[in-house]
């Protein structure tokens, strides 16, 4: 376990940041990167730009090591802590104040997210290939009118709770969501249920379906050219609770018994009381274990000139 600096109410303190649980959920903590961490940050990986990640995957490494080492090396240890405890399992993470009154709407500005978003990711796990984008990582725009063949880019729609990498044959243990730069943005908060919250989860979890296998595919955009087969509660933890890999979008049901199970699911899912908001600044990342929370986005209110840029990196946890 990291070792805190101090605790005062409800946010303790560690070597350049602190962490406080969430106002509207306990279960997520919020981890605030102070300014000058960064600037330490800034300073060690001077000589690395985004292209050089991007072509030495080794480097992905160096720069996570380069910020644990400007948290005295307290921030990998936490991360990982909060990501292996279920009662946990999800942080935000985000700059303090003075720090994101410098964030500036430059591209410079957005690779320093990208490798950011890369140090944290490589403290906890690796990030898979992501077919959509081409990268270990993908970037995406949420605009006013959207043609995309998926939710994904659809503003003026829920993006329903669901798990990530339900569809492709390698294993997603977290996902982590960063938001890069927005304009004219009125709600389109994440959303998150906790599977441990549904309360419904017994009842989905005793049904006879339940781990039965499932066909799941995906539209063209996702660049994903095959099917998998897995049932919606794949595995147990290793307290024996449900580890969950479902969405509404890609599932495939072939009888009447699979198709009304899964709908009564998604309706359960999104009328739960226990789901909540969660608003992330730009320059701010949400990281959560893929398979006991739910995630999901609530739609936004129209404007010609709405734009978001998200950031999106998906992987599995390794062994430290």
């Amino acid at each position: 376990m990291s070792t805190a600096l101090a605790t005062s109410e409800n946010t303790t303190y560690y070597h350049g940041f602190q962490v406080t649980p969430h106002a509207e959920n306990p279960r997520l903590q919020v981890v605030t990167i102070e300014k000058a961490t960064l600037e330490n940050f800034i300073e060690k990986i001077s000589e690395w730009g985004l292209q050089a990640l991007e072509y030495k995957p080794f480097l992905r490494y160096a720069v996570a090591d380069k910020l644990d080492q400007a948290c005295d090396y307290e921030l990998g240890k936490l991360l990982n802590d909060i990501m292996q405890d279920r009662d946990r399992a999800a942080f935000l993470l985000q700059a303090d104040e003075a720090a994101q009154e410098g964030f500036v709407d430059s591209d410079e500005q957005r690779d320093f997210f990208v490798i950011l978003s890369t140090a944290i990711s490589h403290l906890i796990g690796l990030p898979n290939f992501d077919s959509m984008y081409g990268k270990y990582y993908a970037r995406f725009t949420v605009k006013n009118v959207d043609n995309s063949d998926s939710y994904l880019r659809q503003a003026h729609r829920r993006m329903e709770l669901h798990n990530d990498g339900t569809y492709v044959d390698e294993r997603t243990d977290f996902v982590l969501m960063m938001k890069m730069d927005e304009k004219n943005m009125e709600m389109g908060d994440s959303l998150l249920l906790h599977v441990d919250e549904w309360q419904d989860l017994a009842h989905f979890y005793n049904h006879p379906l339940a781990k039965q296998d499932i066909v799941w595919t995906t539209p063209p955009s996702k660049n994903i050219n095959y099917e998998i087969k897995h049932p919606v509660f794949f595995e147990e933890d290793k307290n024996g609770k449900p580890h969950m890999l479902f969405i509404d979008q890609f599932a495939c049901p072939q009888r009447m018994q699979e198709g009304l199970y899964l709908h009564q699911m998604s309706v359960s899912l999104e009328n739960d009381s226990n789901c909540f908001n969660v608003r992330v600044k730009t320059g701010a990342m949400l990281v959560v274990q893929n398979h006991c929370w739910l995630h999901g986005r609530d739609k936004f209110i129209a404007n010609p000139g709405l734009k978001r840029e998200l950031l999106r990196q998906r992987g599995h946890f390794t062994q430290k």
